[in-house]
């Protein structure tokens, strides 16, 4: 069975075509990626058999990306008609309560997705865009909703709930959702594998432009940094994550800033690139540090120390720690914060082994172990595969 995973952003689209035979796991045969929809510079990329396309191109809606990758599935023969997709699942960002599984997307499920908007403005709009043009172009396919808040189903009321009165959530589900779910179930799943612990404890800290750190225990999340909105938890790219919430006030109030340049400042202007004043990218703000820049060594300080913070109150949510997991672009590269990270929790037991913990950037591996010979807990370094999880979730839906 052929499935076609799509996930899409404001201006982009990627996707992956996995083979799943009656026994094997799924088998990626194609990875494709259109970059700058409705931009001026718009590029087109596509991995898959014999062939690697790159080339500029013109895409100014979703709709268009995704039919430009169905185009050169077909041209490049990875599959003969459009009939072959068994299956797609789509990534969502924001499913509310309400799911917690995977789901068959009907106008039911397509209208929750727009009222789950309103909780994910920067997401779900582009997703439920993208499931629009896929059911239009792949009419015979079964259409899957992946959400990334379906993992955290699982938390605590303690976990979830915010200290206000019990009817903000009650009547207006405001509540803690979390993020990056399907990255986190894979990398915990993956670390669960290797480890062959029973029942572990793990830390999770999927890092980028996007950041969120999640506890589990066996598998299960248990409590997770984002909240109510992707904003909250570790500083990001651009994003502040936690803050004093009366600073909006203070902001709006002796400022003068309108609602919207406030939420302006605390998603886009913010985060490693307001505190360093340099860039959102971790390895510009790393080159500088390296040349005596303050502010950059600062912003790395200020990372690290966050990171550790929120490891050390996630272990006592969990009573200790097995397992410390370092994923996403930030996370699987940047070895300088991770060694920062774990300075900090090596009374948790969480020691690294130098030489490996450099050498996991370079290693090309999807896991690598850097924990110090003989450490009794154990950090990896794991290349997430959202598209896998997908995938595999797609598959098993009902």
């Amino acid at each position: 069975m052929k499935i076609l995973v799509v996930n899409s952003g404001s201006s982009s689209i990627k996707a992956s075509l996995f083979e799943f035979g009656k026994i094997k796991e799924g088998v990626r045969t194609m990875s494709a990626h259109v970059d700058g929809i409705n931009l001026a510079d718009c590029k087109f990329t596509m991995k898959g058999g014999r062939k690697n396309i790159g080339l500029k191109t013109k895409v100014e809606t979703h709709e268009q990306g995704v039919k430009l990758i169905l185009e050169n599935l077909l041209k490049t023969g990875l599959i003969k008609n459009l009939g072959e997709i068994k299956r797609v699942g789509h990534r969502v960002v924001h499913g509310g309560e309400k799911y917690k599984k995977p789901v068959k997307i009907d106008a039911k499920v397509m209208a929750d997705i727009k009222k789950f908007g309103s909780l994910a403005p920067l997401h779900n709009p582009v997703n439920l865009e993208s499931i629009r043009a896929c059911k239009k172009l792949l009419p015979k396919s079964n259409h899957i909703a992946i959400f990334d808040t379906a993992y955290y189903g699982t938390l605590p009321q303690e976990a979830y709930l915010y200290g206000l009165p019990l009817e903000m959530y009650k009547k207006h589900n405001i509540r803690r959702y979390g993020f990056h779910g399907t990255s986190h179930k894979y990398v915990v799943n993956k670390a669960i594998k290797y480890s062959k612990k029973r029942n572990p404890k793990i830390i999770s800290c999927h890092l980028g432009n996007g950041s969120s750190i999640t506890a589990s225990l066996d598998g299960k999340a248990m409590d997770t940094s984002m909240g109510f909105t992707p904003l909250e938890g570790v500083l990001m790219g651009t994003r502040s994550g936690t803050i004093d919430p009366a600073i909006i006030f203070y902001m709006q109030e002796n400022l003068k800033m309108k609602s919207e340049e406030v939420n302006n400042l605390l998603n886009n202007k913010s985060g490693l690139l307001g505190v360093s004043g340099i860039s959102s990218d971790m390895r510009k703000i790393y080159e500088a540090s390296l040349k005596g820049d303050k502010r950059a060594i600062l912003t790395i300080e200020l990372l690290s120390y966050q990171i550790a913070k929120c490891c050390g109150g996630f272990a006592a949510a969990l009573n200790g720690a097995d397992i410390l997991i370092f994923t996403g672009g930030l996370g699987e590269k940047a070895f300088y914060v991770r060694k920062k990270v774990c300075e900090y929790l090596e009374f948790l037991g969480f020691k690294i082994d130098k030489r490996k913990n450099e050498k996991a950037v370079k290693s090309g591996l999807d896991l690598a172990d850097i924990s110090a010979t003989r450490a009794k807990t154990k950090v990896l370094v794991i290349e997430t595969d959202e598209e896998k999880q997908i995938a595999e979730e797609a598959k098993s839906a009902a």
